[in-house]
Order: C-alpha cells, then sequence, then structure tokens
C-alpha cells in the first residue's frame, strides 16, 4: 500500500478514531463511578465524568478501550449505514443527461431501401415494416403533426409521404386546396 492511500484511509477514518479516544474517558467514568442501583451509579457516573477527562490522555483500562472501539465503531456503522441508503445523484447532471438525438440513434429503426420508410425529416425515417430484423426496434406507425399555419406541416410532410403511396392513411387536414 503506498503511502498516500494510507494518509487518505486515516484522514477518513481519524474522527471515529478520535471518537472512541474521548469515549474510552467515559468509560473510565463509568468504571469508576459507585451505586449498587442504576440510579445511584448514574448520579456518581456525571461526578466522575469531570475527574475522568481531568487527565487529557485516554484511559487505556481494557474495559474502557472496549467502550471507545464500541462507540467509535458504531458512529462508523451509523455513517455507513445513512451512506448506504442514500440517494445516489449523478454529479454534473443537475438538469438531466437527455441529448439530442444522432443519426446513428434512429438507424435501427430505418428501412434500407428508401420507399418502405414514412419520411420524418431530411435525413430521418421510420420503417414502416411490422416485423423488423430485431423486434425491439417495431414502433407505432401513428404520426401527429402539430405547427401553426404556414410551417410547412402539408408541404414537407404530408405531401412527400403521401405521394410515397406505401400505405393508407387518414389524413384530416382542412386547409388542402389541391394535391
Amino acid at each position: 500500500m503506498n503511502s498516500t492511500k494510507i494518509k487518505k484511509t486515516i484522514i477518513k477514518l481519524l474522527p471515529y478514531i478520535i471518537l472512541g479516544l474521548v469515549c474510552t474517558n467515559l468509560g473510565e467514568a463509568w468504571r469508576l463511578s459507585e451505586g449498587a442501583d442504576m440510579g445511584k451509579k448514574m448520579l456518581s457516573f456525571f461526578s466522575m465524568v469531570g475527574v475522568a477527562f481531568g487527565n487529557p490522555l485516554p484511559s487505556l483500562h481494557p474495559l474502557d478501550l472496549l467502550v471507545g472501539t464500541i462507540c467509535g465503531g458504531g458512529l462508523r456503522l451509523a455513517v455507513y449505514l445513512r451512506g448506504k441508503n442514500a440517494k445516489h445523484f449523478r454529479h454534473n447532471e443537475e438538469y438531466g443527461s437527455a441529448r439530442w438525438g444522432t443519426h446513428a440513434d434512429i438507424e435501427p429503426f430505418m428501412d434500407p431501401k428508401f420507399e418502405n420508410n414514412v419520411i420524418l425529416t431530411a435525413t430521418e425515417r421510420l420503417m414502416m415494416s411490422n416485423r423488423p430484423k430485431n423486434p425491439a426496434n417495431a414502433r407505432n406507425k401513428n404520426v401527429l403533426i402539430v405547427g401553426g399555419s404556414g410551417s410547412g406541416k402539408t408541404r414537407f410532410w404530408l405531401k412527400p409521404n403521401l405521394l410515397q403511396m406505401h400505405s393508407s392513411y387518414v389524413v384530416t387536414d382542412p386547409k388542402i386546396t389541391e394535391f
């Protein structure tokens, strides 16, 4: 293990180690407190906390070290479980990861023979076959064209597709005056 990896691990575990060492003093206060029942032991414990923390060094008694290890390990476990249940966010994609489609994205949905396609744009088409080679590429052939008046719905989409005469169409366009 190289030194930078060791350094990162120590820095990552440092809060848990510090908490464990502080908790050894709490273990010492509990060990030194007197009382037969829980109420008297707790009263004595609070008076012994000052004595235990009077020495800034951690207690090295085995029971105190056990208390420190349990407290430090418990905090680490709590942080791990909290992080495990957290939602996973994709950084630098705060507003989504959608992108404009490319020719490679629509290519599986196009028939190599131009006449067997519904024309969508100048470069994109949709195959009319109901049984493509890959069934995952089968798509619904219904098309809804919406646009403002004069935007070219009839001229650039409807007429080129009707002139192919490869399927049945139901067209509702009240402004059509000629074909």
